[in-house]
């Protein structure tokens, strides 16, 4: 998995120049290496002359659009994207997400809530692909066993909980948005059952969070999807 750390190589795509020069500054400013792209065609270029760890796509780019970016790379590369939209732009948003991307930040947006999403992609390498055993300061996450403890004591959860627990967990740090979590649970058949989610999470945060009312780990990103937070 890309691991994005301080001082790797972020790739903005951006077709407005202004908004390339002022993530480039910020970026640099961070300890971050920047390299630009205006169109699509420019970005896939880039990331296969110097790999990046992690992709900053404006979704509104001429010719190519940025969910074609979004396919392009996710062909060969598993990097982090974060994409840029307008508030008008939610099914492209949702699009994005269901093709790979791994979260968003809608324009205008401010440089602290985009570097929190940049972190929050990055914590995904906190959890290891095939890693068994995931552990909080509140459960502990027996993926080998597909058992939860929670101060030494199991938690039952039924299958279908379990297959929820296990996707978020799987994508921590990244936004899973409602339909690529009913698919992935409930089948190919369903998208658009959003309630049977808000069931089984309430259900989910009863048995997991310490404050239900307050979760710190199974968060909802309201109109979109759910993700899980491991722990800083």
């Amino acid at each position: 998995m890309t691991h994005v750390a301080e001082h790797g190589r972020v790739l903005v795509v951006d077709d407005d120049p202004r908004i390339r020069r002022t993530l480039e500054v910020n970026l640099r400013a961070r300890g971050y290496q920047a390299d630009l792209a205006a169109t699509g065609e420019q970005a896939l270029q880039a990331a296969a002359r110097n790999p990046p760890d992690l992709v900053i796509l404006d979704l509104s780019l001429p010719s190519m659009t940025g969910l074609d970016v979004v396919r392009g790379l996710r062909g060969w590369t598993s990097v982090p994207i974060v994409v840029l939209s307008g508030h008008d732009a939610e099914a492209a948003k949702v699009k994005a997400l269901d093709l790979g991307a791994d979260d968003y930040v809608t324009k205008p947006f401010g440089m602290d809530e985009l570097f929190a999403r940049l972190r929050a992609v990055g914590r995904r390498a906190v959890i290891p692909d095939g890693d068994p055993v995931v552990t909080t300061p509140d459960f502990t996450i027996d993926f080998a066993a597909k058992r939860v403890t929670r101060d030494g004591q199991p938690v039952r959860l039924t299958p279908r909980q379990w297959h929820i627990v296990e996707v978020l967990v799987h994508n921590a740090g990244r936004l899973v948005t409602h339909e690529q979590l009913l698919r992935e649970v409930w089948g190919p058949r369903y998208g658009t059952e959003t309630n049977y989610l808000r069931v089984y999470m309430t259900q989910i945060r009863a048995r997991l969070e310490p404050e239900p009312s307050r979760p710190r780990y199974f968060i909802t990103e309201p109109g979109i999807g759910y993700r899980f937070l491991p722990p800083q």
